[in-house]
């Protein structure tokens, strides 16, 4: 299962149905969409009620905090009480582009985890160079019964620890697979199993050997050969326990 792709942007408005077809050729046959702000949530809702194996989430990305009207969280707690929504989000801060100031990116988080909880649903954490304030924000806020998973994981093994304790998920990106990346691996060693999860954030950050080409759902086998190489595993072990968490996690 891809747990985190963005089948409603426009990368896709020309083959959605080639690419989601050419995914399940491969052996990917679920997906999860993501919403980034109010109108991405509610085309990911869209997708979920018309294509099959599609799961949805809204939410507000740290990019768009700034573009929040009045209401729009009112219709977001409508939008994520509705079958085919899976989680909330993507949430979290982002201190590398900071298009919405931090302090405002802190409180949207903090607002929008209260929002998931009411609607007792999982979580996904968008964290980029904000490791503390997000794992902060987080405590503040628990417990949080319904979990979550951090997207796109960019930290060490320690943040790796503190987001299990949390009864976090850790889902792992196509940047595994490129030859620099050497912490992401190690916190690939060291998460157990049970608690990993696979995503290729499609369109972005597309794999090896295809890095610079548009991504999709379809590379995701290309992510879960290097986690089997880095486990000692092979793909279909690798396979039946992420998707099998990701059925936990969501709980489809």
């Amino acid at each position: 299962m891809d747990t985190h792709c963005h089948l409603d942007f426009p990368d896709y408005q020309a083959d959605l149905a080639t690419v989601l077809a050419d995914s399940r050729q491969v052996g990917v046959h679920q997906f999860v969409t993501v919403g980034v702000d109010l109108a991405t949530s509610r085309l990911a809702l869209v997708l979920a009620e018309s294509q099959p194996g599609v799961y949805a989430t809204v939410g507000v990305h740290p990019h768009h905090v700034k573009e929040v009207a009045d209401g729009d969280y009112e219709t977001l707690r409508e939008l994520g009480s509705r079958p085919g929504v899976v989680a909330y989000g993507e949430i979290g801060l982002d201190y590398v582009k900071e298009y919405s100031p931090a302090a405002l990116q802190r409180e949207h988080f903090a607002l929008q985890i209260e929002i998931a909880g009411d609607l007792n649903l999982p979580l996904i954490i968008h964290d980029r160079e904000a490791h503390a304030d997000t794992l902060a924000i987080l405590r503040a806020a628990g417990p949080l019964p319904a979990g979550g998973v951090m997207h796109c994981f960019s930290g060490d093994a320690a943040l790796a620890e503190a987001a299990l304790d949390l009864g976090f998920y850790i889902s792992i990106p196509g940047v595994i697979t490129f030859k620099s990346e050497t912490t992401l691996a190690e916190v690939v060693r060291q998460v157990p199993f049970d608690r990993l999860l696979l995503e290729t954030d499609a369109p972005f950050l597309a794999p090896a050997p295809l890095r610079g080409e548009r991504n999709e759902p379809g590379f995701l086998p290309y992510i879960g050969q290097k986690v089997a190489e880095l486990k000692g595993s092979d793909l279909e072990e690798v396979a039946h326990h992420t998707t099998a968490n990701a059925c936990r996690l969501f709980r489809l």
